[in-house]
């Protein structure tokens, strides 16, 4: 405690007294404070008080702080509540008025608009506008409404105040105004609130024969609320300018009773005063204008040293060292100018007390730099590690592969924390899986301020001896240091060579931390220390915990991604095609590109169908991972089991429409995974024979044919919804393809991304394949090679293919009329056929199978009936019937006579089955060729 002038070094309790008389200086401060804080002027005189200025009592006043403010605040509230209820009653009052003047003008409107004369008559006219339009807008004006709209029955307008809206049907409600009655409503029209009315104009036998609208919006009357307003605002301003000026000469009778401040008040703030002065950390020294120490409070007296009778002596006299004590007695201004004083560093501020109406004299303030330079050294220190360990966590996890991500940690760590990181992981987190504590690890990262430190390489496998601080720290789930290695055996004992080779480099400290995520530790991470000659401590080990914490949840969100894409990718390529089918229509390439966010829902399919047909589909399920793969595989497979019906197009994509429909609803209704939505499919199906591709699509982008003669174009294929959203039907396109037309399908990822529209992407595919090679793998390379380098950032399947047609030498057809001697016919047609082909071992079994299907046709089936034999990679034979009736196989018993054809057929030929054409069905039969 600083001892003042005159009084003793222990402070005594002072009980509340009253304050200095006026003129008097407080104990220990100069005269000019105490008169300043008495509230008298440089003279002594109470002249400066705030109640003989108006603004400053009007300032008071308006505080808050006295009762008068408080009065003044109570006053404004009351008046602001008064004006606010007052404007509420005004606006509710005035919206009430204003609507039943509009429903009681658009009514009187509109009635007297039906029942003039004329009107009833003008609505029979061949052309009522003509008659109407002039009579209504001459009324709408002189009555002011905003609209009067005549209009018949159905309400399809005669008249409006907007020509073009003329004809169009009336928005509002007939059903009253129809029924005889008049109806008065309000709704939101395009020209804001309004109110209309509808009344009937009726024939004299009582019946409607038109119907007439007036309406007017609702802010065009009324506005009795906007000329009251001027009147609640001016008495509510006049009312606060009253309050204003009685708070005011309130506030001013109250000073001048006062006089300023009271003995408490004056009291109370030399209390504040002192006590603020003897807390503060600064050394707070007054020196007088001859050299004599006026004031030091307890900092000041611990700085400098000063005896406890200093206060009143000279400075020249207190033991200072003599540049420090001729600064103070100097009294110059001087800005953070360091003196030493004994063993401290002391930053000195100093300015002149009369430079502003004071005594002469001077203040001075110390602060201790030592301890500030210490502590600054301490928060630098504090302030890089932490900025370190922000750094880690926006740059270690950038990307969700583990060994970058081990890369970025090691990088982050050198050299600001270590000369040299190593980070180990067992073998399984690099594969996704789960790791085991026993065995090996494998050295993923290694990262130094120098080349080819005497550390395990990157790929090494390493197992740690039981001795060592990285199989110590494994064991014990936490980080461990070792400060000196030459002092510590058990890590020279992993391996004695290469141990003395880091020592003789100068590696002496580490700290090994375990990268722990949950319960699982993924690996080791080791820091070293070699040209930065200081050791590791304590500070430093918890610094590598908290890094070392932060990097194992970023390793271990890379090991989890890389299990699911390792999932993802392997239940994909299970779905996607392994190989491509046999046939002999169409020559085919394929690519298939995942996307950078990995694996996707797109798909592709090559189905051989009935009669030489080749079906080709392409599919997509927006999204990436698990659940679009899973998709794709079941919207691939029930592909698979629809084509075997052999619909049309259009047929099955209504099927897989369905399909996914009822996906989606055993999703929602189990709480499952996302819904569907976003499947699209193009299905089209080539028929080598006719030369003749029919294509349907649901929501995808339009297939791509290029000509023989190099020209591409797009078909114009009807584009249905995407599959799962139901209400459209979906159209099948006949498009003719001739001999060596490449037909290009492709999912979206090809022609569309964030950077292009689609649009842009199919004018860069046009080109791609004018510019290809007649081949399909010539044009699936072309294609890929006009994209980007970088991965796609969805994925891109390409189906290319190049029709083959089935010549007429491989064909042969005949008309059969509905007479059952007609099938001895076809039998020798058919056996001279296969002979000109070569083909006499399948003579029998032919002539069997054609004699059944064709007696079945003429028994049971329709006109006409046609047999068409085809020589393809088997021999196919179809008969052609008018009737769409199925047939079914079925086992005959020993008493049937019939029954027993089609079982025949199944065990003859390889494969059987019915296809549905427009105009009947086909019944076709396959036997491999000898």
């Amino acid at each position: 405690m600083v001892r003042q002038l005159g009084r003793s070094r222990t402070r005594p309790t002072r009980p509340p007294a009253p304050a200095p008389a006026a003129g008097t200086p407080a104990p220990g401060l100069s005269t000019q404070r105490s008169r300043s804080a008495a509230g008298g002027g440089p003279d002594g005189r109470r002249g400066d008080r705030p109640w003989r200025n108006p603004a400053a009592a009007v300032r008071s006043a308006l505080s808050g702080r006295s009762v008068a403010g408080q009065v003044f605040v109570f006053q404004v509230v009351i008046v602001l509540l008064l004006v606010v209820v007052a404007v509420v009653a005004l606006v509710l009052q005035s919206r009430y008025d204003s609507t039943m003047e509009a429903r009681n003008r658009s009514l009187a409107v509109a009635e007297t608009f039906a029942n003039a004369p004329g009107t009833r008559a003008a609505l029979a006219a061949p052309d009522p506008t003509a008659i109407l339009q002039p009579r209504a807008e001459a009324a709408r004006k002189a009555a002011k409404v905003d609209f009067i709209v005549v209009m018949n029955t159905d309400g399809i307008r005669y008249t409006h105040p907007i020509p073009d809206r003329i004809g169009k049907q009336f928005v509002g409600s007939l059903g009253p105004a129809l029924a005889g009655s008049s109806v008065v409503e309000e709704i939101e029209g395009t020209i804001g609130q309004l109110v209309q009315a509808v009344v009937p104009v009726k024939a004299p036998d009582g019946r409607v024969v038109g119907l007439v609208s007036a309406g007017i919006t609702t802010e065009h009357v009324g506005g009795a609320a906007n000329r009251q307003m001027p009147l609640v605002l001016f008495t509510a301003a006049g009312a606060l300018v009253l309050a204003t000026a009685g708070t005011a000469l309130v506030s001013r009778r109250l000073l001048r009773q006062t006089r300023g401040l009271g003995p408490r008040e004056m009291t109370r703030m030399y209390e504040h005063h002192d006590a603020v002065l003897h807390a503060v950390r600064e050394g707070v020294l007054i020196v007088g204008a001859d050299g004599d120490l006026l004031l030091a409070n307890d900092e000041a007296r611990r700085l400098l040293g000063l005896p406890d009778d200093a206060e009143g002596r000279r400075v020249d006299d207190l033991g200072l060292p003599a540049d420090t004590a001729e600064l103070l007695s100097s009294g110059r201004v001087v800005t953070d100018e360091v003196r030493l004083v004994k063993d401290r560093l002391l930053a000195v501020n100093q300015r002149r007390t009369h430079l502003r109406g004071g005594p002469h004299g001077s203040v001075a303030t110390l602060r201790d730099s030592t301890e500030l330079r210490a502590l600054s050294g301490r928060a630098e220190v504090a302030r890089e590690r932490l900025d370190m360990l922000y750094a880690a966590g926006a740059g270690i996890g950038t990307s969700l592969d583990v060994t970058r991500t081990a890369e970025e940690l090691a990088e982050l760590a050198v050299p600001r924390f270590a000369d040299f990181v190593t980070v180990d992981l067992f073998e399984a987190v690099l594969s996704g899986e789960q790791p085991e504590s026993r065995t090996d690890l494998r050295r993923t990262a290694l990262a130094g301020v120098h080349k080819d430190p005497p550390l395990y390489p990157v790929g090494r496998r390493i197992r740690f001896v039981n001795t060592s601080p990285q199989a110590r720290s494994l064991l014990a789930g936490r980080a461990t240091l070792e400060p000196r290695l030459r002092d510590a055996p058990g890590w020279q004992a992993q391996d004695v060579d290469l141990t003395s080779q880091a020592l003789d480099y100068g590696i002496h400290s580490l700290i090994t931390a375990p990268l722990r995520a949950g319960s699982l530790i993924l690996g080791m991470v080791t820091f070293w220390r070699s040209d930065n000659a200081e050791p590791f401590d304590t500070e430093d080990l918890a610094l590598a915990e908290e890094l070392v914490a932060r990097a194992a949840v970023s390793i271990d969100n890379s090991r989890r991604y890389t299990r699911e894409h390792t999932m993802a990718v392997t239940l994909q390529r299970s779905l996607l095609p392994r190989r491509l089918p046999e046939q002999s229509a169409l020559e085919i390439a394929y690519r298939y590109l995942p996307a950078q966010a990995g694996v996707g829902g797109d798909w592709f399919d090559v189905l051989p169908l009935s009669g030489a047909r080749v079906a080709l589909v392409v599919g997509d399920v927006v999204g990436h991972g698990l659940h679009a793969a899973a998709t794709m595989g079941r919207l691939r497979t029930a592909v698979h089991n629809f084509s075997s019906l052999d619909p049309a197009p259009d047929e099955l994509l209504g099927l897989l429409d369905e399909l996914v429909a009822r996906i989606d609803q055993d999703e929602e209704a189990e709480g499952g995974s996302a819904p569907v939505t976003g499947a699209t499919c193009l299905y089209a199906i080539y028929d080598p024979v006719v030369g003749r591709c029919s294509i349907a699509r649901a929501g995808h982008p339009p297939p791509a044919l290029v000509k023989p003669d190099g020209s591409v174009e797009f078909p114009d294929v009807p584009a249905g919804p995407p599959l799962g959203l139901g209400g459209l039907p979906f159209e099948t396109a006949e498009v003719e393809v001739g001999e060596g037309t490449r037909l290009v399908l492709y999912t979206d990822g090809l022609v569309e991304d964030r950077q292009r529209d689609i649009d842009v992407g199919l004018d860069l595919l046009r080109t791609a394949l004018e510019q290809a090679g007649p081949s399909p793998e010539d044009t699936c390379r072309a294609v890929l090679a006009s994209r980007p380098a970088d991965r796609p950032s969805d994925d891109i399947a390409l189906l290319v293919a190049r029709t083959q047609a089935l010549g007429p030498d491989r064909v042969a057809a005949w008309d059969v009329p509905s007479d059952p001697a007609a099938v001895a016919e076809v039998r020798a047609s058919v056996t001279r056929r296969l002979t000109e082909w070569g083909l006499e071992e399948l003579t029998f079994t032919t002539e069997l199978i054609l004699s059944e299907l064709v007696t079945n046709a003429i028994r049971y089936g329709g006109t006409p009936i046609r047999v068409r034999v085809l020589r393809d990679r088997s021999l196919i034979c179809e008969v052609f019937d008018g009737s769409s009736t199925a047939p079914h196989l079925r086992y005959a018993a020993m008493t049937d006579e019939g029954g027993r054809g089609l079982f025949l057929v199944a065990q003859l030929a390889e494969r059987w089955g019915t296809r549905y054409l427009p105009g009947g069905k086909v019944i076709w039969a396959e036997q491999p060729l000898p």
